[in-house]
């Protein structure tokens, strides 16, 4: 795991590299520096590493020593990236005569001469530690068998000897390798008989059972000369146990059958034993043909070996409970010097025979070459017959024939072990607790279409650790399934892939094994369910089409579960995708609690001191029921004081990394890591840099993204795209959770993200085993720190400026994050390679602090968002010329500098003051920035808000001209330049957003109506999709209504005279997915009629939030009522509603009950207002009994705490 991630850090770093080396700016430069040479010879050096890399990822290269050199190889690209950037931005700056430019030529020749040694260096490395020769030595091996035949040209003796000798070398090479690697599997093996052997004889942990689940090698389970053989012939010849038997048992299981091997291999054995051994044993073989089995032949055989100690190995393929059960009861329950070893090649089994009531089996890995792991238990008695027959949550029951496939065994690699480890976990999985309704949903997925002879798909996704296995083993396991569906299968796709297998095991549960055509085992069915537990790709799935019977010839249902929303999209239909979602805190809490205590428990009085410590390891878990069920399993067994789970609780990280009961919750959530793409890695451990709970602006992560070279244009694709593209995938796959969704063209948007607390955990161990990212943070070390990338400073932290220095690589940190307080060393004119300066809401920057940020000349990224201090920008901003984004939200700046409009590659400017600014320039009564003349120049602009249009109209003509603006905020807007304003933004063809403020005295009143005839007129912007208007408008501005592509509209202090028209009007638009009207929106007593009177067009047809917030006073009227129904808003989803309490009552809101799309309605007061009346929030609720699925939620009462889904401050 650890070695992917290496590679993939490693791989992401190597492209930055090459691609700054391939650039025709370095090209450039090199040529005008003369280093010509130096730079070819990187840049070809450079791409036959990362072709390297490439391999060793496919491969999975786990080998200590590649390991290391590809961190220094990762190291290396890092510091030629860096170098290559800092030529090309240095270069452009220089006088190509004056004495300092001759003085960069010469410090920037040396570096690459410097460079172009390390590189040839890390080469030469490779070569030693014989790294990269494997292609090498296979390429001369295929020589020797396949020997170049001679062509036109005569070939000399010499040319051929030397062929010879390379060819002979090659050999010899291959010969030398294939013994090594012999002599290292054979060692492999012993070890891993000398640990089952040592298991075996364990007299202090009582396995009794111990079951063997590997591969089908021939050297792993039952064959000759395989492990398990090998262990048994040597506990065998050491009369360690009376009496010994090795069994082959076929499917279905046959007690008379089993019982005559074992009595015959028992006296075969005893012939070498003492006269008492044969005597016992020719008694038992005795009984065959008198007892004809049954019974009596049981009977028999447990009376002759309750005091004798035996070792039973058992080879069997059997896949149900009931085998097991009997299988058992032909076994005496003696003492504890017995043992049975069943072998089989599916997991599931394994667990079963090895698990003991109430406890579940411990796991122990004996080999990874070929894969083999043993499941025991421990304590009790080594047969126990109360728990005969019986399964747990975790293993196949009488009704389920479940099977895990595990591909192509014969060639396990290391993924594979993840893999086992992994499916253990989600075996060991939550009881169905808070599952209740998720499994209602699923269960009526699947039983409404299958009554219509339907063929469906449904798809179950979510992160790993959810409990999907066990949710959809339950449902499988089910009386009304089993009733639907004639032929039923489970399968739990293991890697690698191999879509033979999983037909050989569908046709197995199915009835016959061997028969490989599924369509005539299905002959006469009616309807048949498959489940696939774990898809990883949709290459699988198609796979897996290939082999099923078209739905055509017979009805089905399928059922997959995945932890990727892609997957589950390509599958099923959107109406049959199902997303699992993590416990709420009171079914977390239960789970919880049962696991600890054992029984029903009530926390709050029978522990009062363990309730905070609970609440913190809930929070950690985070509604996950793996994490749930192991950690609370774990403290089971742990006395319960407050000291123990405060130290949980406090070493959360190290625990998941050391203690073996919880590293299995890292095991399952590390996988989804590792199934990552390169790229995709880098970006998520990028987010380790935030602190715990923060919630991760995405627009803040796309553009740190982009500037730290994490993506890049492809294609055509611009940068903010793939990072957009990037920033998806890693929700769908799970990886980050929403935090807060916003709807716009296209579809919902993520606003907001966060870290699943566990998953941060491991984002924070990679990053730092790759030293990406280095958290200064109370209790910090840079001992096991090497030269890391990104630094975040937390709000804990209270080192000095002799601390910092002597733990932070200055000049090689390309991004400085800050949380909490500012200190004046955090900068420092050191880090030459800083691209990223982040300081939202950071306290105590002031603008001093900043005089020195031009020498920083890589900068790309500024946020002072948040610091109020800061009342001006320094003029040397204007030397970061690569500067992208600059956010100033929130500060004290009233005026841009003038030199701002050198930043011609500024993207992104985001202005605003919180309140206006102490001293006033000129007449301004804004809280926003004024934009200085020239800025027109800023043609790379893409997003530009709130400045205020002083000046009249020559700030106007200024934005005239940035036609690549996308968003654009504004205020300042009054009679005189509202004309001017409206005719420059229709000539913003790519505008997607427009927020308009009003002046002081919040008048917009006729500054917003375009002037001229209709076919004079300019026309509104035809792309846009967001609008803000905040300003006494008196009427809605007719141009609105013309807005085809509008999907957010926010309207406060509008002071609309006549709301039906307004509402008639926005109705109208086609696209309006959400709907803000805020305090003041109209004047005087209103009654809102969002109902549809008449058969008209549909009002509101694409509307699913819509937020009504009224603050009664000077500004608004009173509200009367709110209407809804008759067709109107078919597809709202989310109701907001906020008015004083005491003025709501009975009737002021009605039709509800008509909102067939509303999942969530969320009630709210204004400030410091009393709780709503009983009455009226009985008339919501009754309004909304037709609707189950709607989730009712009154903020002004104590109530549980969720997240408002839809962003719709915008």
């Amino acid at each position: 795991m650890m070695e992917s991630t290496v590679l993939s850090l490693g791989k992401s770093v190597l492209n930055g590299a090459v691609g700054y080396a391939q650039s025709a700016v370095a090209e450039e430069v090199a040529l005008q520096l003369g280093i010509q040479r130096d730079h070819v010879f990187i840049r070809d050096e450079l791409e036959m590493m990362r072709s390297f890399l490439m391999a060793a990822d496919e491969e999975r290269d786990e080998r200590r020593v590649a390991k290391t050199w590809v961190k220094q190889l990762r190291d290396l690209a890092y510091d030629v990236e860096d170098c290559l950037q800092d030529m090309a931005v240095r270069s452009s700056r220089w006088r190509h005569c004056s004495p300092r430019a001759l003085l960069e030529r010469r410090r920037v020749a040396e570096k690459m001469k410097e460079l172009r040694a390390k590189v040839e260096d890390v080469s030469q490395r490779s070569v030693r530690y014989r790294l990269i020769d494997a292609s090498a030595s296979k390429v001369a091996a295929d020589a020797a068998v396949h020997p170049t035949v001679a062509g036109a040209g005569a070939t000399t003796m010499s040319e051929t000897e030397e062929t010879r000798r390379q060819q002979d070398r090659a050999k010899m090479e291959l010969i030398a390798t294939t013994m090594s690697e012999t002599e290292e599997t054979r060692r492999q093996q012993d070890r891993a008989k000398m640990e089952l052997t040592r298991l075996i004889n364990a007299s202090d942990d009582n396995p009794g059972v111990i079951a063997v689940w590997g591969s089908s090698s021939p050297s792993a389970l039952g064959y000759d000369g395989s492990i398990v053989r090998r262990a048994y012939e040597d506990l065998r010849m050491n009369n360690k146990f009376e009496c010994c038997a090795w069994i082959k048992l076929m499917s279905p299981f046959n007690q008379s059958e089993f019982l005559y091997g074992i009595i015959r291999q028992f006296y075969v054995n005893s012939l070498q034993r003492s006269a008492e051994a044969k005597q016992v044993a020719a008694g038992l073989v005795d009984q065959i043909p008198r007892k004809k089995g049954g019974d009596a032949l049981v009977d028999a055989f447990k009376g002759s070996m309750n005091d004798k100690g035996f070792l039973i190995v058992v080879i069997t393929n059997i896949s149900t409970a009931e085998e097991w059960g009997e299988m058992k009861k032909c076994l005496p329950s003696n003492d504890t010097r017995s043992r049975l070893v069943v072998c089989t090649e599916h997991i599931e089994v394994a667990r079963l025979c090895a698990h003991r009531e109430g406890t579940p089996p411990e796991l122990k890995k004996l080999s990874d070459a070929p894969v083999l792991y043993a499941f025991y238990g421990a304590g009790g008695s080594a047969f126990d017959q109360n728990s005969q027959g019986r399964t747990n949550s975790a293993g196949p029951s009488s009704s389920s024939h479940h099977t895990t496939t595990s591909g192509n065994n014969s060639s396990m690699d290391s993924t594979k072990l993840t893999d086992v480890e992994t499916m253990v976990a989600t075996l060991e999985e939550s009881q169905l607790i808070g599952r209740v309704k998720e499994k209602s949903d699923i269960m009526k997925l699947i039983t409404n279409q299958a009554s219509h002879q339907r063929s469906h798909v449904v798809s179950i996704w979510g992160m790993g650790g959810l409990g999907k296995t066990t949710l959809v083993q339950d449902i499988y396991r089910s009386p009304e399934i089993g009733r639907i569906f004639d032929k039923r299968a489970c399968i739990t796709v293991m890697r690698p892939f191999n879509s033979g297998k999983l037909v050989e095991s569908i046709a197995k549960q199915f009835g016959d094994e061997n028969e490989k055509d599924l369509a005539k085992l299905l002959e006469g069915s009616k309807r048949y369910l498959v489940v696939l537990d774990d898809l990883w790709s949709t290459k699988e799935w198609d796979d897996m089409m290939l082999c099923l019977p078209s739905p055509s010839t017979v009805a089905r249902c399928i059922i997959v579960t995945t932890r990727e929303e892609n997957i589950a999209m390509h599958c099923s239909e959107e109406r049959n995708i199902y997303k699992l979602s993590g416990l709420k805190h009171d079914q977390a809490r239960h789970l919880f609690t049962k696991k600890v205590f054992k029984e029903k428990t009530n926390l709050d009085e029978q522990y009062p001191e363990l309730v905070e410590q609970a609440n913190l390891i809930l929070k950690k878990c985070d509604g996950l029921p793996l994490a749930i069920v192991t950690i609370g399993g774990f403290l089971a067994s742990q006395p319960k004081t407050v000291s123990i789970w405060r130290k949980l609780n406090e070493h959360i990280s190290a625990d998941l990394e050391m203690n073996p009961k919880l590293k299995m919750i890292k095991a399952i959530l590390v996988r989804s890591f590792d199934g990552l793409p390169y790229h995709l890695k880098a970006c998520f451990l990028y987010l380790s840099i935030f602190p715990e709970d923060h919630k991760i602006s995405r627009k803040r992560l796309m553009q740190r993204w982009v500037a730290e070279g994490y993506t890049w244009e492809a294609h055509g694709k611009p940068a903010e795209e793939t990072s957009h593209d990037i920033f998806k995938e890693l929700i769908s796959r799970s990886m980050i959770l929403p935090a807060q969704q916003s709807i716009r063209r296209g579809g919902e948007i993520i606003g907001y993200c966060q870290l699943h607390d566990l998953m941060r955990e491991i984002s924070i161990t990679k990053s730092v085993e790759e030293n990406l990212v280095f958290r200064l943070e109370e209790g910090c070390s840079s001992r096991s720190q090497g030269t890391t990338r990104h630094l975040a400073i937390s709000s804990n932290w209270k080192g000095d400026k002799h601390d910092f220095e002597s733990m932070v690589d200055l000049p090689r940190v390309r991004s400085v994050t800050v949380f909490g307080r500012w200190k004046p060393f955090f900068i420092s004119e050191k880090m030459r390679m800083l691209r990223v300066l982040d300081l939202e809401d950071t306290t105590d920057v002031a603008a001093h602090h900043l005089e020195h940020i031009g020498k920083l000349i890589h900068l790309k990224y500024i946020s002072l968002r948040g610091c109020f201090n800061i009342c001006h920008l320094p003029d040397s901003l204007c030397e970061l010329r690569q500067l992208e984004t600059l956010d100033i939200r929130c500060t004290r700046i009233a005026i841009l500098p003038k030199t701002i409009v050198k930043l011609r590659k500024l993207k992104y400017l985001h202005a605003s003051v919180p309140i206006p600014p102490r001293v006033i320039v000129m007449d301004l009564d804004t809280s926003c920035p004024t934009l200085p003349r020239g800025s027109r120049k800023l043609k790379g602009l893409h997003s530009l808000r709130h400045v205020h249009l002083a000046w009249g109209n020559v700030v106007i003509k200024e934005i005239e001209k940035l036609t690549q603006l996308r968003k654009l905020g504004v205020t300042g807007i009054n009679r005189k330049n509202g004309p001017a304003f409206c005719s420059a933004i229709s000539k913003l063809g790519r505008l997607e957003s427009l927020s308009v403020l009003g002046s002081f005295d919040l008048s917009l009143r006729g500054c917003l109506e375009y002037r001229g005839t209709s076919s004079t007129s300019p026309s509104p912007p035809e792309n846009l999709q967001s609008l803000r208007l905040i300003g006494q408008l008196g009427k809605l501005s007719q141009w609105i209504g013309k807005l085809q592509n509008l999907m957010k509209l926010r309207l406060e202090e509008t002071a609309l005279e006549d709301a039906d028209a307004a509402i008639q009007v926005l109705g109208a638009l086609p696209s309006l997915a959400i709907l803000r009207l805020q305090d003041g929106w109209f004047k005087g007593g209103v009654r809102l009629n969002f109902r549809q009177e008449e058969a008209t067009a549909i009002l509101f047809p694409s509307l699913r939030v819509l937020d009504l917030h009224f603050v009664p006073g000077s500004r608004s009227g009173l509200l009367e009522s709110v209407q809804f129904g008759g067709g109107a808003t078919p597809k709202l989803e989310q109701l907001r509603f906020t008015y004083k309490p005491d003025l709501c009552d009975i009737g002021l809101l009605s039709g509800l009950e008509e909102l067939q799309s509303l999942e969530e309605f969320m009630l709210s007061g204004t400030y410091n207002s009393r709780m709503h009346k009983d009455r009226f929030v009985e008339d919501v609720q009754k309004q909304l009994a037709n609707h189950p699925n709607t989730i009712m939620r009154d903020f002004c009462r104590p109530i549980s705490k969720d997240t408002y889904n839809f962003n719709i401050n915008f």
